[in-house]
């Protein structure tokens, strides 16, 4: 699951809607807003946002929300290393061999660890 599709369901279920009727509301298939849930399907488009924003009545502070969690919800991530050191580049494919056996703890840790970076440049 993306933290997208995790948002849709929160939302989704506090309504207190189906997929079926919120999939009807927003003009997209069952399928389609189960695998988006689900993390099957990438980023959704700009104007998906809008009718799911427009389909929950949400403010512009937690639509804004929403939007910037679907920027992070792309499920196929492409690192860019060409120009960097043969570390970074051994860095990011070690990474995505290992991501799927990393526990939630050190997901948080490196999550500490690129916000202090961030905040350093």
């Amino acid at each position: 699951m993306t933290p997208f599709g995790e948002a849709v369901r929160r939302l989704r279920q506090r309504k207190g809607v189906s997929q079926k009727d919120m999939a009807q509301a927003i003009g997209v298939s069952p399928a389609y807003l189960s695998a988006l849930e689900h993390g099957r399907r990438g980023k959704p488009s700009f104007d998906l946002l809008q009718r799911v924003a427009g389909y929950f009545n949400i403010i512009w502070d937690e639509a804004e929300e929403l939007f910037m969690i679907a920027g992070a919800s792309d499920p196929r991530v492409v690192l860019d290393t060409s120009g960097l050191g043969p570390e970074y580049t051994a860095f990011a494919n070690h990474l995505a061999r290992a991501i799927r056996t990393l526990s939630p703890a050190v997901i948080r840790e490196f999550e500490e660890i690129l916000k202090k970076t961030e905040t350093v440049e």
